[in-house]
């Protein structure tokens, strides 16, 4: 109880930097999250008809999530130096897979039949996939956004290592003084505000899901 007291005051006497913090990590997993799935949505309807282009692109997604996590944000300092860029890259290719396996699974997924109908009844192929293609993979989709925004959000934590802020900055103070007064304050409130983040993040992809998949595919 005396720790948690403890960590509620330290988190109170640091409210400035608390909300900064946040700030930075939900600005992290929003562009880093709208970002990725511009480019997997993209790149998995281009590559829908050509087994071989689907194939490779899933192995170089796939080959990103072998490189360590901390190597994968330092490796970028040389080109684009300190701070929010290298982050932004790492974790924006951390969150491809998820989503671009999910697109790719949704789209190979629709009945043949109901894309023949749709074809029956004059639709152009623009239209088919925007108006049937899509939708229909949506609900698989948002499933891989959910898992890459919990991807972000620990990820993110790392983006202290290179300058780039967030609330890694306080797990990284906190572990840089240990074991001095407020150091486990510090990593414990780092912690906890990237698990309430996430928690809220998955909240608002689950209103999302119910707001824009209809009952009938939900």
């Amino acid at each position: 109880m005396d720790f948690l007291i403890g960590l509620f005051e330290f988190a109170l006497s640091r409210q400035g930097r608390v909300f900064g913090a946040v700030a930075e990590h939900t600005w992290y997993v929003a562009s880093v999250l709208v970002s990725a799935a511009f480019i997997a949505v993209v790149t998995g309807v281009l590559t829908r008809k050509n087994q071989l282009a689907k194939e490779l692109s899933l192995s170089v997604a796939s080959v990103f999530l072998t490189i360590p996590s901390l190597a994968l944000f330092v490796i970028f300092i040389p080109l684009v130096g300190l701070g929010f860029v290298p982050s932004f890259i790492a974790l924006l290719l951390y969150s491809l897979l998820p989503i671009l396996r999910n697109t790719i699974t949704g789209l190979d997924g629709i009945d043949t039949g109901v894309l023949e109908s749709a074809k029956g009844m004059g639709l152009s192929p623009i239209q088919v996939l925007t108006r049937v293609q899509l939708p229909l993979a949506w609900p698989v989709i948002l499933a891989g956004v959910r898992v890459s925004s919990m991807l972000i959000v620990g990820l993110a934590a790392l983006a202290t290592l290179v300058a780039g802020g967030g609330l890694g900055d306080f797990i990284k103070d906190g572990l840089a003084r240990l074991p001095l007064p407020n150091s486990l304050e510090s990593i414990w409130l780092g912690t906890l505000l990237c698990l309430i983040l996430a928690v809220i993040i998955d909240l608002i992809l689950q209103a999302l899901r119910v707001a824009t998949i209809s009952k009938g595919i939900r």
